[in-house]
């Protein structure tokens, strides 16, 4: 029976796609984004995830660890008076440690389901999708990146009524794409620089493939949104604004852009994960800029462009 590893349902979501959706979050990603706003989603495995602000220091976890992850150590120069260390390379994910944790500083992120069990989660909400425009969308990570799985999980999908959204970052087997397009209405397709050899350094491949599948997926019938992150320093130049208007303008298939301003969300989300995040903005993205931005596209495009 196929399993893949998700990091959450997300019941009532609003952002991922039209009318009220249920959104199935994967881990496993094939890009590293240098500013990822979901560094959990990157490893194919649960991880264990650390909040300081939550924990109390009562040692619990260190009672329970069987593998001596955790320490508690006084630390007078530290705000609460002491440290809470964490040797990742000792965990096994068991879960003792977070079952122990009754402040909630400790939890798993990933759990195995069945396409059977995502789809049983997402149909509490069918009353939302019978008298509205929702359904489900799979977004991570990358879906594709557990793509027996994802596809199995379409299927299932389609078979219960429910219209689909798929958010992508479009590096996958082209062959692979498409068969899967069969069952989704509406891809949310991720553009995050149009300069390959940028691309490549933010994300760690280039875009040629990615770029490829946006072309093959707009031939193909495939309905479109275009999905594009801003980020301060590093894509908010006007030259990849200009040429997000033009690349939307240019493919049939686009029927939408969304100008996706930067949160600095997933910093901490990666440092409560033990994992350092290459591009350490700590501010939001401002309104106003992020406005001046989305008239850059506009001016390049009949399409609809809006800020999300």
């Amino acid at each position: 029976m196929l399993t893949a590893q998700i990091f959450d349902i997300q019941h009532f979501s609003v952002h991922d796609g039209p009318g009220i959706r249920t959104t199935v979050f994967f881990k496993g990603c094939p890009l590293r984004c240098i500013w990822c706003h979901n560094p959990e989603s990157w490893e194919k495995r649960t991880e264990l995830n650390f909040v300081p602000a939550k924990c109390t220091g009562c040692g619990g976890c260190v009672g329970v660890c069987p593998n001596n992850v955790h320490s508690i150590e006084p630390d007078e120069n530290a705000d609460k008076k002491f440290r809470h260390k964490i040797d990742r390379s000792k965990c096994v994910t068991c879960g003792k440690c977070t079952d122990r944790c009754w402040y909630g500083a400790l939890e798993l992120c990933g759990k195995q389901y069945t396409a059977d069990e995502v789809i049983a989660d997402v149909m509490k909400d069918k009353i939302f999708y019978e008298t509205g425009s929702g359904g489900m969308t799979l977004s991570g990570g990358e879906p594709f990146a557990q793509y027996d799985f994802a596809l199995e999980l379409l299927k299932k999908g389609k078979e219960a009524g429910l219209h689909i959204c798929v958010e992508t970052c479009g590096y996958v087997d082209t062959d692979k794409l498409l068969a899967a397009a069969e069952y989704v209405d509406i891809f949310l397709f991720d553009c995050k620089e149009t300069d390959p050899v940028r691309h490549k350094e933010y994300t760690g491949v280039d875009n040629t493939l990615i770029m490829h599948n946006l072309r093959a997926l707009s031939d193909n019938g495939s309905k479109i949104v275009l999905r594009c992150p801003i980020i301060p320093g590093l894509n908010d130049r006007e030259e990849h604004l200009t040429a997000l208007g033009r690349l939307a303008e240019s493919l049939e298939g686009i029927y939408e852009v969304n100008l996706e301003p930067y949160h600095p969300l997933g910093t901490s989300k990666a440092e409560n994960l033990g994992k350092t995040q290459p591009y350490q903005n700590r501010e939001f993205l401002d309104k106003k800029t992020a406005a001046e931005h989305l008239e850059v596209i506009k001016a390049h495009t009949t399409k609809k462009a809006i800020i999300m």
